[in-house]
Parts: structure tokens; sequence; C-alpha cells
């Protein structure tokens, strides 16, 4: 499904049905878009009601670490070294389990459930990227 800017004042049309010949009920159209032609009676209203579709965002409670991590500057070859040493380059806990030279079962990559993942994969990055744009160091250790 897309979702466009329109897609809440759609779905709260959708409900807001003009009656029509038959069962069958139109929805008007917003601003020339083709109409929207739904069932809906009056008994599926009452047993499906609609749902509330906000538009305000929800609070992040990871956001305020996000942006502490977003705005850490690294301009220190120390501190970006240590960040390369501090966050790993691939997942730790990823693991196939072999048993007699076949694979049981595998262990997939548990970071991706860190909420500050992307964070910490582009804080890297940067630390990297400093260590090799400004101080012209070699970064394939920390690979």
């Amino acid at each position: 499904m897309n979702v466009f800017h329109d897609t809440k004042e759609y779905l709260h049309i959708s409900w807001c049905a003009f009656p029509s010949a038959g069962n069958r009920r139109r929805v008007a159209p917003l601003s020339g878009s083709v109409a929207i032609a739904q069932t809906h009676s009056p008994e599926n209203f009452t047993q499906n009601p609609p749902k509330n579709y906000s538009t305000k965002p929800k609070w992040d409670l990871w956001r305020p670490l996000r942006k502490l991590l977003d705005n850490i500057p690294i301009n220190n070859p120390q501190l970006a070294r240590f960040l390369c040493r501090l966050i790993p380059a691939q997942c730790p806990f990823e693991r196939d389990v072999n048993l007699f030279g076949r694979t049981l079962f595998h262990i997939p990559a548990m970071c991706k459930l860190n909420p500050l993942y992307d964070e910490l994969m582009m804080l890297r990055f940067r630390a990297l990227s400093y260590l090799a744009d400004e101080c012209d160091e070699d970064v394939s250790i920390f690979c």
C-alpha cells in the first residue's frame, strides 16, 4: 500500500459514504482524483469501526541518544581510533552452529534489533573516514 499525503483524507472519507443505487456506496473524490467505491453497510460499520489514523508523529524514546551520537565531532585521531576499536565492523552474535562438519542451525545477526544500530555504524564510518582522509592512516586494520 502506498501512503501519500492525502491518505488520511481518503481513509477518513471512505467511512463517510454517500448512498447510491443498491447496497453500494460511493465516496466523493478529492481534487479530481478517481473515486473510491466501497461496500460498507451500516452493519459492517458498527462491527468494524474506523481506526483513528493520527498524523502526529509519535514520541521517539531514542531520539535524544540518536542526536547525541550523530553530533559527536570526530576531530581527534585518538578518539577516531578508539571508536573504530569499540564499534565492531560485523555483528559478533551471528554464528553457524556446526556438528561433525554439518551446519545444524544459523543464529542470525542481532545487531539489527539494536535501535541505535544505524547511528553507531554511521559514527564508525565517520571515524574511519576521518582517519583515512584527514590523518592519511591505513584503516584496513579496523576492518
